[in-house]
């Protein structure tokens, strides 16, 4: 049974008679557990909708539904799928006390794998669970595999009960499931030969595996140290060198690079990027690979940009990309005539080792923008923010532009905040 959230005034669940509090039971006799069932059964043009009105009377709707016509129903959110492993790198445990609720909810949901692009580990996948995924196609999923290895995924995941991935991989890739896979290093257990042996065995599995991502471990102040520490740069460098060796494998054989470092790896070994070519389709940007180079490219293709001859513009970034930028917002500066200044952020919730802008707090962000009288624009991360604009320490991105001198955007690749097509979603624009 799912629930009604809203219903659209023109959509056709208006037309039926549903309102917010309605529960949909089944359709085409198949109950309803969450929204991959409502979406998927009730796709078809005719289907047999079963549901309970807020006033509890049941109601049995033969719909037919017009070719123009959309459901225009919007369940209420699913009841997340809790991860059961303890990692010692989980990043969530490396919470301090005091933010939202909800950045304490270490989720694993394959479910939100295929919708979001989160990554899961399938640790926690029953039977029923497989079945829906090949039924319903759900492809691609993004899976933390992390080691082939399961006495070492296991080790990782803190979890003895956690089933042999490369088992699961192969089942769900002969339903016809791909997969985008990541592994988080951490030295000195799953680097080195694990690490050749990871990349060897998925790229067995042939085309299933779409993509493979070698992430460093993320700390914070309040990760346990303890037990898990970061990558030197001689480490971060032997990564780089297992990376070519596959990616280079799957170039002569395949024709592309298959197996990619994150940026921060390359940042930590003092390297050079690949070309933006090397990325493809950039397929694991959100998962910081190839994000230089993609932004770089985003740039480049933009057109319409706003003529801001002279103007002040601040960039607000982590201590990542803080060195980057300069050469990365080149052709922002010819393209709009303004004058850039890039205003690297420390991360004083997490503390200096998180360098990404997408965790900056908001109120790191305000003490660097506070007393900036020069600057005519800000640009902050888009990424920095959730979909309700709040900043991870629960700082609202307007009640911040309120408290700064400067008009604030929020933007992903200047280009949206900067051309004359893209400027004025209210989501990237906050004043």
């Amino acid at each position: 049974m799912i629930r009604v959230q809203a219903v659209h005034p023109e959509g056709l669940g208006a037309a039926l008679g549903l309102s917010p509090g309605a529960e949909l039971l089944t359709v085409n006799g198949r109950p309803l557990e969450d929204f991959l069932d409502w979406e998927f059964h009730a796709a078809d043009d005719t289907f047999l909708l079963h549901a309970r009105l807020p006033d509890g009377t049941e109601v049995e709707y033969d719909v037919e539904r017009p070719d123009d016509m959309a459901l225009g129903v919007t369940l209420e959110p699913p009841r997340i799928r809790r991860c059961g492993n303890h990692c010692d790198f989980c990043f969530v445990d490396g919470n301090p006390a005091g933010l939202r609720p909800g950045l304490y909810i270490r989720d694993d949901d394959y479910r939100l794998s295929f919708r979001y692009g989160n990554f899961a580990t399938l640790t926690n996948l029953k039977p029923h669970d497989r079945d829906r995924i090949v039924e319903y196609r759900l492809s691609p999923l993004y899976v933390s595999v992390h080691a082939t290895d399961t006495t070492i995924r296991r080790w990782l995941l803190r979890n003895p009960e956690a089933p042999p991935v490369l088992d699961q991989l192969r089942d769900l890739a002969a339903g016809g499931i791909r997969f985008h896979a990541q592994v988080v290093l951490v030295p000195g257990v799953n680097d080195g030969p694990v690490l050749d042996r990871t990349l060897a065995d998925l790229y067995a599995l042939g085309e299933a595996i779409l993509s493979v991502s070698v992430v460093p471990v993320a700390l914070t102040e309040f990760s346990k140290h303890q037990l898990v520490r970061a990558q030197t740069p001689a480490e971060c460098c032997a990564a780089l060198d297992a990376v070519d060796r596959a990616a280079g494998r799957a170039v002569a054989e395949r024709g592309a690079p298959w197996c990619f470092g994150a940026d921060e790896l390359y940042l930590r070994a003092g390297r050079e990027f690949p070309p933006a070519d090397w990325y493809g389709e950039f397929e694991q940007r959100e998962n910081g690979v190839g994000a230089v180079r993609w932004l770089e490219g985003r740039i480049a293709s933009g057109e319409g940009w706003l003529p801001l001859a002279g103007r002040r513009v601040g960039v607000v970034t982590g201590a990542a990309m803080g060195p980057l930028l300069p050469g990365v917002v080149g052709g922002a500066a010819a393209a709009t005539g303004a004058r850039f200044e890039i205003i690297v952020v420390e991360n004083t919730l997490f503390g200096p080792g998180v360098t990404t802008a997408g965790l900056l707090p908001g109120e790191a962000v305000a003490a660097a923008l506070e007393g900036r009288e020069d600057l005519d624009l800000a640009l902050l991360p888009a990424e920095a923010v959730n979909e309700d604009l709040r900043f991870i320490d629960d700082v609202d991105a307007h009640g911040l532009s309120a408290r700064l001198p400067m008009e604030v955007r929020l933007s992903v690749d200047f280009a949206d905040a900067l051309t004359a097509a893209a400027a004025p979603a209210p989501e990237e624009q906050v004043r």
